[in-house]
């Protein structure tokens, strides 16, 4: 991610106050929630937008600072009872060269989950004003993701249940991960979405990688088609919202979903230009 792409000029420091593993400590992928404070009462955001992680350096090509983009996956009061915090859903990752077959640290990723309470971290941002809410509780929204880009959802399910209340329009989530215990939110060591399976308006679905060994991506294009009646519809209705999240595969296998929806590659393109010529149709992916 190049630095020149994004004002880091307004920089803040950040207190991590907390850092929970929420995947098994034997478990390979190790995802942690963690809770970030600002001091400075002027941090306002809202859900769907991001904030820069400044890892410090020396790092490659001299660069002072190392730039890393999270969504933030708390609703526009804060995280629990504290307005000026936020979370994050961050997965410690490595990267393996191509050339040399060596194994390298994520940088902003082992930075980030190797920070314990009482650490400073620099932030910047909050960026992105396209991935939000909409504004009508009469709205249906459509959430697609996997992974970690279940973390602006879970701002989006807080903001509609808790903070506005009595949302009336559909509510659906389609979500795919690695394994059972990586349906982040979801699992059985955090059941944060749970929260909300009692609300009328909202249904949850999931699907997990036929083989995780291999690294094989969760097919959320078959979950969408097993839901094929009820996504298509929601398609049709002039107050629908469509939101993905996560990596880019997810994008490629919603398209594949969405042309068989459709009946074609046209029909689907006419609509999905519809969708976003009318700002109902956003994707936040990396």
């Amino acid at each position: 991610m190049n630095l020149n792409d994004y004002d880091i000029s307004n920089a803040y420091t950040a207190r991590v106050t907390e850092s929970t593993r929420i995947t098994p400590d034997n478990w390979e992928a190790e995802v942690r929630h963690i809770v970030l404070e600002f001091p400075e009462d002027d941090f306002d955001f809202y859900e769907g937008q991001s904030i820069g992680v400044l890892v410090p350096g020396p790092h490659d090509f001299g660069n002072k600072q190392h730039l890393r983009l999270y969504s933030i996956a708390s609703s526009r009061r804060g995280e629990g009872s504290i307005p000026h915090a936020i979370s994050l859903c961050v997965r410690r990752c490595f990267y393996v060269d191509e050339v040399s077959g060596e194994r390298y640290p994520g940088k902003a990723s082992n930075y980030l989950c190797n920070a314990t309470a009482g650490d400073q971290v620099q932030i910047t941002g909050p960026y992105g004003a396209h991935f939000k809410v909409p504004e009508d509780q009469n709205a249906n929204m459509v959430m697609v993701g996997v992974g970690t880009g279940v973390a602006p959802f879970r701002a989006f399910m807080r903001n509609i249940y808790e903070e506005r209340g009595n949302w009336k329009g559909k509510v659906r989530l389609y979500y795919g991960a690695k394994s059972g215990v990586e349906l982040l939110y979801r699992n059985e060591f955090n059941k944060d979405m749970g929260l909300y399976y009692d609300m009328k308006t909202f249904r949850a679905f999931e699907v997990v990688s036929p083989r995780p060994a291999f690294d094989v991506p969760p097919p959320i294009d078959n979950l969408l088609e097993e839901h094929k009646a009820e996504v298509w519809e929601m398609m049709q209705a002039p107050n629908t919202y469509v939101y993905l999240a996560g990596l880019l595969d997810v994008a490629e296998k919603f398209q594949k979903a969405m042309v068989k929806l459709a009946g074609s590659k046209d029909a689907w393109k006419t609509k999905r230009a519809e969708l976003i010529q009318q700002g109902r149709y956003a994707e936040l992916l990396y």
